[in-house]
């Protein structure tokens, strides 16, 4: 997994990168794992790999400091985002060091900046 850090890009540029590249679902944290919003299927952490992980600094916007994980499970592709430093959410984090570390074939071996 490669993480990538920016001062250049947006949150929405991001997902809409990722969106591109098959990464279409949207998730969440919830007290069963981590649910897909648009099916509704929640997953456990050993279901999920994250495929690449991006850090968003804006100097001028403290609202697009976070972090974007890229992530996969059997069937679905999907962003979890998060805010970071200060305004991490914990859950997030706890539920996130539970997950494995992969990269998918579209995203080895690429350096780019996110």
């Amino acid at each position: 997994m490669t993480t990538r850090t920016s001062h250049d890009l947006t949150v929405a540029e991001t997902i809409e990168d990722l969106n591109r590249r098959g990464f279409t679902g949207h998730f969440g944290v919830t007290a069963d794992g981590l649910r897909e919003f648009g099916t509704g299927v929640t997953f456990r952490a050993t279901a999920l790999r994250i495929c690449e992980c991006f850090r968003l600094e804006a100097d001028s916007d403290p609202g697009e400091t976070a972090i974007v994980y890229a992530i996969e499970t059997d069937g679905v592709r999907g962003t979890l985002i998060d805010a970071f430093g200060l305004y991490a959410d914990p859950a997030i984090s706890e539920f996130i060091m539970r997950v494995s570390i992969a990269q998918t074939a579209d995203s080895r071996g690429q350096v780019r900046a996110a």
